[in-house]
């Protein structure tokens, strides 16, 4: 049961996760509105219009969507990883954890944070991306899901690295070689049908794939996996990364010596 005493402390952390990236906001919300305008130009215009439509979808409407969920994606995952594990590195995370606070309030405050950064940075880049293409929001409940989702999803993930992390070099792995090619393999900018039947069934097992077409499907109606599936995937992974983020916090792993 919730007090009063843990609600200003979630309130806390959160309100210090928000202020931390938006007070630093040309080096955490501007340089992703300047990448993904790169990305519209590049991939959409130039190479867009040799490509030819996409599922019947013009490619910069097709590639848009996957590019603003790339953004949550990133933003959301580095938000976390990076404030708890220097939370960790100047050792003031010990202070909280010894206070009489319950660890799901520490989870939900970092992981807050994270999420409204990807959220924040992915609606910057949906608008940039309405600039460049003529997509609707054909179903707002799918895209406030996936959205919502995506970025507690990535939270997690980095809030999971930042605990297991013991040196800023760690921390920067995951991003490098497992974030990363799960992204771009993740149907962002191509659909799957256009694969090999082998490599279809491989990339059914990226959940970033799940995401970017069910994200996509919110706005253009258009997906390679149905919609309901890709939901349940999502929200799946995300119940089992939150109690592994739990169970590791409640042990201390990484934190206690």
């Amino acid at each position: 049961m919730y007090t009063r005493s843990h609600l200003i402390a979630f309130n806390t952390i959160l309100s210090k996760e928000i202020f931390r990236f938006m007070r630093i906001w040309p080096q955490t919300v501007l340089p992703a509105a300047v990448t993904t305008s790169l990305y519209f130009l590049i991939f959409g215009n130039l190479i867009g219009s040799r490509i030819g439509p996409m599922d019947g979808i013009s490619y910069m409407d097709y590639i848009v969507p996957g590019v603003a969920l790339m953004s949550v994606i990133t933003n959301a995952y580095s938000n976390v990883v990076a404030s708890f594990y220097s939370a960790k590195f100047q050792r003031n995370i010990e202070e909280l954890i010894t206070a009489p606070v319950p660890p799901s309030v520490i989870l939900l405050g970092y992981v807050g944070g994270g999420i409204f950064r990807g959220l924040a940075v992915g609606a910057l880049v949906t608008g940039i991306g309405m600039l460049f293409s003529d997509l609707s929001f054909l179903y707002p409940w799918v895209i406030v899901s996936v959205f919502t989702l995506t970025a507690g999803l990535f939270a997690l993930a980095g809030f999971i690295n930042a605990v297991y992390a013991n040196s800023f070099d760690a921390i920067s792995i995951v991003p490098n070689f497992v974030l990363t090619p799960l992204v771009y393999l993740g149907g962002v900018f191509y659909s799957i049908n256009l694969l090999p039947p082998f490599w279809q069934k491989v990339s059914l097992g990226n959940p970033v794939l799940y995401m970017v077409n069910a994200f996509r499907y919110g706005f253009i109606g258009v997906s390679d996996i149905p919609v309901l599936e890709a939901l349940a995937v999502i929200a799946g992974v995300v119940v089992f990364l939150a109690v592994w983020a739990y169970w590791l916090l409640r042990r201390g792993t990484g934190i206690k010596t």
